[in-house]
């Protein structure tokens, strides 16, 4: 049964609502429905009724509400009996990270713990949000890299990478020539944009973005594998692509950097770690040393529609 559903379920009850939750924990609200969904379905019974004067707990609900409550806290009291016994010997520092994570930015990870810690190594773990939230809440991992795109209860967070975003328009959008310059959410018009699935963090970005701005989201119905192919299908017409611009696999495409009111927009990375992490203060030194050596590292260069570089 996934912890993360029994906290969801626990958050609507505290919040009285699916929406509310959904922004308290950070996350969409289909995320969160389909979550309590699959719940539900595993316990064989619905927890919440749902009316024009909101959401309340059905008869089963009342019942197994303060069971998954209980259930949480002894999960969190195992975790945190599970770290006391662990030793201090342990020498790993165990580094989970989003597959959006720039390897620049995982490098200058490795440069800073060599430096900083140099008794200690470095575990590396590539995984998706979801995991990477659980690992570090379950005391799997100790340390996460990852977009800033969401909360993690218990935890600090810290931005230590920021980059631009760019844009990938289909060719048969400009008949008259590849364009150049910036480009702005709105001017995408009706445009479709190809999305990949929401485990990286780059979905949870590009809706937020949307949303902030209030611009409509037009996705295309399909659903990319992976980066490159939405690098591919872009060049095939299928739609448009947003990326970070590390994550440009093909420097030949062009890509318009994106702005909003004249200025780049930039994703955000972050290192996350528990609050009563035994090795709080290790992992709080090497994270500012890792932000330090990410604002002493230049920004990628940017190849335009036109073949420059910015």
């Amino acid at each position: 049964m996934n912890v993360e559903y029994l906290r969801y379920a626990q958050a609507v009850a505290q919040a009285g609502s699916f929406s509310a939750a959904a922004r308290e924990l950070r996350v969409s609200q289909p995320s969160l429905s389909k979550g309590i969904a699959q719940l539900e379905a595993a316990l064989g019974g619905k927890l919440y009724a749902r009316s024009t004067q909101g959401v309340s707990p059905t008869p089963f609900g009342k019942q197994m509400l303060p069971l998954i409550s209980a259930a949480i806290s002894s999960i969190d009291a195992l975790a945190d009996s599970a770290r006391e016994a662990s030793t201090r010997a342990r020498q790993a520092i165990r580094l989970g990270v989003s597959p959006l994570i720039d390897s620049g930015l995982v490098a200058r990870a490795f440069a800073a713990s060599r430096e900083l810690l140099p008794e200690r190594t470095l575990l590396l773990r590539e995984a998706n949000m979801m995991t990477l939230r659980e690992a570090l809440l379950s005391g799997a991992l100790d340390l996460a890299l990852m977009p800033a795109v969401s909360t993690i209860p218990g935890c600090v967070q810290q931005v230590v990478y920021t980059e631009p975003v760019v844009i990938l328009e289909p060719p048969a959008r400009h008949s008259s020539g590849p364009p150049s310059g910036p480009i702005t959410l709105d001017s995408l018009g009706n445009d479709p944009l190809i999305l990949v699935p929401d485990q990286c963090g780059l979905t949870a970005f590009t809706v937020d973005l949307f949303a902030d701005r209030g611009i409509p989201l037009h996705r295309y119905p399909g659903e990319a594998a992976n980066y490159q192919v939405l690098e591919e299908w872009s060049q095939l017409g299928l739609g448009a692509a947003l990326l970070p611009v590390s994550k440009l696999s093909d420097p030949g495409h062009s890509a318009r950097e994106l702005q909003h009111n004249d200025q780049p927009v930039l994703i955000g990375y972050e290192a996350a770690w528990r609050k009563d992490s035994r090795a709080h203060a290790e992992l709080a030194a090497l994270v500012n040393a890792i932000a330090a050596k990410g604002a002493n590292h230049p920004d990628r260069p940017l190849r335009t529609s036109s073949g420059a570089t910015t």
